[in-house]
């Protein structure tokens, strides 16, 4: 239908006016119109060509990009991750491998400890701290958006975990540099083994929608999303990644397609990876020997031996 083309293409430009850090205003301003027009363009009103070549040079994008012809190009992490919130609203089913695991199935705690990571991640020639972090949180708030979204749908979600990224997770911690010492290497990974324990727990209590499934491989870094919707595929593939061992919110491209080969091409993936993964109580057994193995005692635990 051309409303929903248009409300596509209105997520598009909030997506990536969102990566630009640009206020609605501020694009309005340069386009010399009204905010309030800025938004119902957001909003899916009918925008002219000569409008959406504007706005392409205003967020350093490319018309083609704001259509959605072929592929779509994310720069700017949080214009990734606020397009992934979109189209998980018209989603059925999201399958997944983020590593460590899906923001969408960690604990509550998580974002905290995300925030401090990415922050230890920044370079030190790093321009604007303060803008930096506003930009984790403003991160940080989408993913919380998409995190509540799930709950509240009962999105359905199939997310694949690596044994080998778990056990390295286990060991280093939730960190985003390796020069920390003595009680805050023992902390985060402290932290860390709180996210394993809380897939064990969604494992074993079965919520709708959510399936796990442990690899016992190593998965490429790069992530990977199927978008499955009741009238197509999407394949989104990303270079950002969020935890684990030094998470990256700044550099790479990450890329959202329909196009039939490489949705294709994942789907047979995930079939093969899916037929060979642990499930249920077997993933959450070996996760278990898996914790007890790193050595890591939990907090209460480490209290009551003092």
């Amino acid at each position: 239908m051309i409303a929903d083309r248009f409300a596509e293409i209105g997520g598009r430009l909030r997506a990536y006016r969102m990566g630009r850090g640009l206020a609605a205003e501020q694009v309005a301003e340069r386009l010399g119109v009204s905010r309030a027009a800025v938004y119902r363009i957001e909003a899916g009103e009918v925008v002219k060509i000569e409008t959406l070549e504007r706005l392409a040079g205003v967020l350093e994008t490319s018309v083609g990009s704001l259509l959605g012809l072929g592929v779509e190009y994310y720069a700017k992490a949080t214009s990734y991750f606020e397009r992934m919130r979109q189209i998980e609203q018209k989603s059925e089913q999201v399958v997944a491998h983020f590593p460590p695991l899906s923001y969408l199935l960690t604990s509550d705690n998580y974002a905290k400890h995300l925030k401090q990571t990415l922050i230890e991640a920044a370079p030190s020639s790093i321009d604007g701290p303060s803008a930096y972090e506003a930009e984790i949180d403003a991160i940080i708030a989408v993913l919380d958006e998409r995190k509540e979204a799930r709950k509240r749908r009962h999105l359905s979600v199939v997310n694949f975990v690596s044994q080998p990224e778990i056990e390295r997770w286990l060991k280093l911690g939730l960190v985003g540099r390796f020069d920390l010492q003595g009680e805050e290497v023992v902390a985060r990974r402290q932290a860390a083994r709180a996210e394993v324990e809380h897939l064990i727990k969604l494992i074993e209590s079965e919520p709708m929608g959510v399936q796990i499934g442990l690899i016992e491989e190593t998965l490429p870094n790069i992530t990977f999303q199927l978008f499955r919707t009741s009238e197509r595929t999407l394949l989104g593939l990303s270079p950002f990644r969020l935890g684990g061992d030094l998470p990256n919110i700044r550099t790479g491209v990450a890329m959202l397609t329909a196009d039939e080969e490489p949705v294709r091409l994942y789907e047979q993936l995930v079939e093969k990876l899916w037929r060979r993964a642990h499930k249920g109580r077997e993933a959450a057994a070996q996760l278990r020997m898996i914790v007890e193995r790193s050595g890591i005692i939990a907090p209460g635990a480490r209290k009551a031996l003092a």
